[in-house]
This record gives C-alpha cells, sequence and structure tokens, in this order.
C-alpha cells in the first residue's frame, strides 16, 4: 500500500487521532522486521552546525512528537536530527478539542495544541529509554498558568532537566497557543529571558563540562524591525542558533478556506512565503554570526533546497511530512545535497 493510500485513509479520522494512530504505526514499525514499510535510506550529506555532526540537513520540527515518545520509529525514516517537545516543567493537557483542522486543499493544517504534554520528567525518562542515538534537539516553553513576569522561572527548569540529554536546547517562545507567550519576543522581556538563560546555561556548561547549544524559535508575524530588534539580542547574548520560523496567525493565504477562522498557528504550504521572507531578513541582519534553521511550508525537495539557497543552515519539517510522508525527508535531502553540489 502506497504512503498517499494509507495517508488518505487516516485523514477520514479527525486530525488529533489519525496523529496518534500514526505515530504509535510507526513506533511500531521501528522496532520490528516491518520498518522497511516506511523507513528511506539515509542520505549521508554531513554538515557540522553549532558544533554537532548533523547526517544531513533535514531534521523533525517540534510538535509532533511532544513527549519523546516516538523517537525510535521517528529516527529510522532518514531524519538527520529530530527535535522533541515543546515540553513544560509540569504536565498539562493543552486547549480544549477540537483544537487541530486539516485544510487539505491548501495542504496546510491549524492547530491551538497549547503545549499538551506530560511534563518535562516524563520527557526525560523517554529518553534515557530509547535507544535513540541522533542528533536530538528539545524544545522547552512554560506552562499555561505560568505567568509572563515568571516565564523563566519554567526555561530555567526544564533547562537544568535536559541539559545533559539533548544535542542542543530550543527555547520556544513564540507559538500563537499560550496566552502572551510571544510578548517574550519583544524588548525588556526578551533580554531579561536571555539573559537569566545564559546565566543558567553558564553554570550547567562548567558543571557538566559541555556546551549544549542554545536555540530561540521565533515567530514569522512579526514586523521588520520587530524582527531586527530579535536579532540583535540573539548576537547580545550570544545565542548559538535561530530557528525561523513557528506557525502564523495570519489568515490572508487562506481566506474563504474552511476553517479559516479557526483560531491557532497556520502551518503548511500557505506559510511557505510568509516564513522566507523573516528567513531573508534574519539572514540578513545576522550575517553567518549564528546557525539558522529554515522550517515553514515546506512541501517538496524543491522548497528545502530554496531555504538552504536564502540562507538556513538545516531545515525542519512538520506539515510536509504529515501530507507526504517518510517520501519528502529523503527529497528534501537528496535536493538539498545536489544544490551544495552544484553550488
Amino acid at each position: 500500500m502506497t504512503f498517499k493510500a494509507i495517508r488518505d485513509l487516516l485523514f477520514l479520522l479527525p486530525p488529533e487521532v489519525s496523529h496518534h494512530v500514526s505515530m504509535h504505526a510507526i513506533n511500531l514499525l521501528g522496532h520490528t522486521n516491518l520498518s522497511p514499510l516506511m523507513a528511506r535510506p539515509m542520505v549521508s550529506d554531513p554538515v557540522d552546525v553549532m558544533g554537532i555532526s548533523f547526517p544531513n540537513r533535514v531534521g523533525l520540527a517540534a510538535g509532533l512528537d511532544k513527549d519523546a515518545a516516538y523517537i525510535d520509529g521517528l529516527g529510522k525514516l532518514g531524519f538527520g536530527f529530530l527535535e522533541v517537545g515543546t515540553v513544560t516543567p509540569l504536565a498539562q493537557s493543552g486547549n480544549d478539542k477540537p483544537r487541530m483542522f486539516r485544510l487539505t486543499p491548501e495542504r496546510a493544517i491549524i492547530n491551538r495544541m497549547g503545549f499538551n504534554n506530560e511534563g518535562v520528567d516524563a520527557l526525560v525518562r523517554k529518553v534515557r529509554r530509547s535507544n535513540f542515538d541522533g542528533v536530538i534537539g528539545i524544545n522547552i516553553g512554560k506552562n499555561k498558568l505560568t505567568p509572563s513576569e515568571d516565564a523563566l522561572s519554567d526555561y530555567v527548569a526544564c533547562l537544568k532537566k535536559v541539559y545533559r540529554l539533548a544535542s542542543y536546547i530550543t527555547i520556544n517562545i513564540s507559538s500563537p497557543n499560550t496566552k502572551d507567550l510571544r510578548s517574550l519576543q519583544f524588548g525588556e522581556e526578551l533580554a531579561n529571558l536571555l539573559e537569566g538563560i545564559k546565566q543558567t546555561h553558564a553554570t550547567l556548561k562548567e558543571q557538566y563540562e559541555h556546551h549544549v547549544p542554545i536555540v530561540v524559535k521565533i515567530a514569522p508575524d512579526m514586523e521588520e524591525e520587530e524582527l531586527r530588534g530579535v536579532c540583535r539580542e540573539l548576537l547580545k547574548f550570544d545565542i548559538d542558533g535561530v530557528i525561523v520560523s513557528n506557525t502564523t496567525v495570519d489568515r490572508t493565504s487562506i481566506s474563504g478556506s474552511l476553517h479559516c477562522s479557526e483560531t491557532g498557528g497556520l502551518s503548511g504550504a500557505p506559510l511557505f512565503e510568509r516564513s522566507n521572507r523573516a528567513l531573508e531578513l534574519v539572514v540578513s541582519e545576522l550575517k553567518g554570526k549564528m546557525a539558522i534553521i529554515g522550517v515553514g511550508g515546506i512541501m517538496s525537495g524543491a522548497d528545502a533546497a530554496e531555504k538552504i539557497r536564502l540562507g538556513a543552515d538545516l531545515i525542519q519539517l512538520y506539515t510536509g511530512f504529515i501530507y507526504s510522508g517518510p517520501d519528502l525527508i529523503e527529497a528534501s535531502a537528496l535536493a538539498i545535497a545536489s544544490a551544495n553540489t552544484k553550488s
């Protein structure tokens, strides 16, 4: 059975149900001799970024495996790295259901999950029990009930618990689905957050005699000057990398579509151009001083190669993987490798 046929069957189920069915199936296949049904050969296109050796530049974005429950299966699909989370200090159920919506004609998804996860201690246990030995990023956030002025304490709590397990750690301050979270991207709030995180990071680095890179994930919906301001702060605090970008709250590209009035973050093909505009500006501002991971709307190998052409060092898949399956991982890695060979 082709992936498209499997996907069409899964799409008969509600989005959140089909997600859990898919992830369980991937993990099952990853632990049995049936894994060739889903697995693809790992495309070898090694690159060193942030002091980490990546077997290729194509990663899985955070959000698909919030609790690191499926990394053994996902790790056999050809990804060069996985990012799990977003995880918070305490378990939380997230926003009310329904909270995920497919826009199939537009190859898009709207979600307002709200950092539903089992808490950082559960994630740590799962990572330790897994057999995955590849590059793993751990994406951390704050609990819904934690006031913005106390957000640093949540990030610090997670940072301390995942430090020894992560290849890199992502600070998520850009999800539109936790009230006031995106305010942490601006001005004094951003400066205070980064300063506190870097202070804790310095202590952990000394304690474990190991540098785990810190990455910040930003939104695509900022004005140009706001993006420039974020870049200045990232450089000021010597952040290792930036992910451009999270989902968008803009609905211009899907006006009149089914579910377009649902609140939440829009991902998939309609996000591609918006995320690319943000990527180009960030590349221009950072001038090679920081690693950049490009994510948003990658639905083909050509899309992946375009992110690299615009200046990203690595890319991540999310919605494109849901719509196209493991073939997109291989196609993206091959397209990037081919483009790099020609350049």
